[in-house]
């Protein structure tokens, strides 16, 4: 024990490089948890601000410029297939790389190319402008040229999140996601104030994507001295591709697919209850950038091959928690917050309950797709791909009311379910084979 009067030395200050090492340390299992937690607090919040968003846009605007707003919003959600699979190899990448320049090297790679690809499809949209709004039925094409000003910038902001993200810094991940959504929240109530009306709440999302693309700074181990000949695989880019592509789809595509077949306010109905889902799916995806990082950087053990267990039990807690909730009271949930323009019919009320459950179904197969892709170059992004090409087509040939939408979304996301899960059974009766027989 020290004496009275004695000098103590200072304690070592830990740097960044001390504490990345010590999380590294932790039990994988445990680091997915502490991060998945980080990441749900953080979506919490997100979610929040973006329903804070669409309830001022629906309440301020009405169903049928809501409609426009959640069309215009969705082409934005539609690029992100490309804003993710940056983000994804990025992380992967810099996860598995043993040596900080090595990370760095990626990093700047990838920063380079995202800008190259962000700035070709803002351009691209900006020339089809006119097709994009008369196919949606916009009433503008600026909606269409606004949104493209933000998507040039969104590309890059992927890799840089997929540097966070791969780093491990998920409150400075989760802090950036805060950010784009209150910048998007207040930017559209000012701007809907001042008379710019749909156009004034497309604007926000485009201001949104670029104070996030500057704040946080850039992880310090990911700015030092750059070695060559480290990059990211082109398999890994294209399962990247493939895997986000068909997400999107999944995600984004009934939308756009009810605005062009419905009324206005039809389609603006169908935008809230959506969004809903997207509320689910948004907190289920923040477990999912937990643990791939950390999977992605762990070994074979069997320690760290349990890691799939955590976040398959927190979404699915999630799933029946949203499913139980909207199918007691769907009507007054909607009502409450989107405001009394958002009326549901009798036959209508299973609508949020339903869409809730695809959205589950589909978040259990996309924690199994992760964490496939995470350990190696995987073929299920392929199989989503090709039910995301079905859910088009069921939806363009059965749409005769609401309800067949959301019924389509749901046979086909079980589907997809049961495809993915097939090989995590083979492999689960193998190891139990190989025990018996030992």
């Amino acid at each position: 024990m020290t004496k009275p009067g004695t000098l103590v030395p200072d304690a070592p200050r830990l740097g960044w490089r001390d504490a990345v090492a010590t999380l590294r340390s932790e039990p994988a299992h445990t680091r997915i948890l502490g991060g998945s937690i980080i990441m749900l607090l953080g979506s919490g919040l997100v979610s929040a601000f973006n329903f804070g968003y669409n309830v001022a846009v629906a309440r301020m605007l009405g169903p049928a410029a809501f409609g426009h707003a959640a069309a215009a919003g969705t082409l934005l959600m539609m690029v992100s297939a490309i804003t993710l699979s940056f983000q994804l190899v990025c992380a992967k990448i810099i996860a598995r790389n043993d040596t900080l320049s090595g990370k760095a090297t990626v990093y700047a790679a990838l920063m380079r190319k995202s800008w190259v690809v962000g700035l070709l499809i803002g351009t691209g949209l900006l020339l089809t402008s006119k097709w994009v709004a008369s196919y949606l039925n916009l009433p503008s094409p600026w909606l269409v040229i606004l949104m493209a000003l933000g998507l040039a910038i969104y590309i890059p902001l992927g890799t840089k999140r997929g540097g966070l993200q791969g780093t491990c810094r998920f409150g400075a991940l989760s802090w950036n996601l805060i950010l784009e959504t209150v910048v998007k929240l207040i930017g559209a109530i000012v701007f809907i104030e001042m008379g710019y009306g749909v156009d004034g709440a497309i604007a926000a999302i485009s201001v949104s994507v670029l104070l996030a693309y500057f704040f946080p700074r850039v992880p310090p181990e990911l700015k030092v001295f750059r070695q060559a000949g480290a990059r990211a695989s082109f398999g890994e880019g294209v399962q990247a591709v493939v895997f986000f592509a068909g997400q999107v789809i999944i995600n984004n595509v009934d939308i756009l697919l009810v605005k062009h077949f419905f009324t206005n306010d039809q389609a603006g109905l169908y935008a809230a209850i959506a969004l809903v889902g997207r509320v689910l799916y948004l907190a289920c995806w923040s477990v999912v950038s937990a643990m791939f990082p950390i999977s992605a950087g762990a070994d074979d053990s069997k320690e760290n091959s349990n890691v799939l267990i955590v976040p398959l039990a927190v979404v699915l807690l999630l799933s029946l928690l949203f499913i139980i909730g909207l199918g007691a009271f769907p009507a007054t949930i909607l009502s409450a917050i989107f405001g009394s323009g958002f009326q549901m019919s009798a036959d209508m009320h299973a609508l949020l309950s339903l869409r809730a459950a695809a959205t589950g179904t589909y978040s259990i197969a996309v924690v199994l797709m992760a964490y496939e892709m995470s350990r190696k170059i995987a073929n299920t992004g392929w199989v989503q791909l090709g039910i995301s090409g079905a859910v088009v087509l069921g939806i363009q040939f059965i749409h005769s009311n609401l309800r067949q939408v959301v019924v389509v979304q749901l046979v086909l996301m079980v589907i997809l379910l049961v495809i993915v899960s097939l090989p995590f059974f083979r492999q689960h009766r193998h190891s139990f084979e190989k025990e018996e027989a030992a």
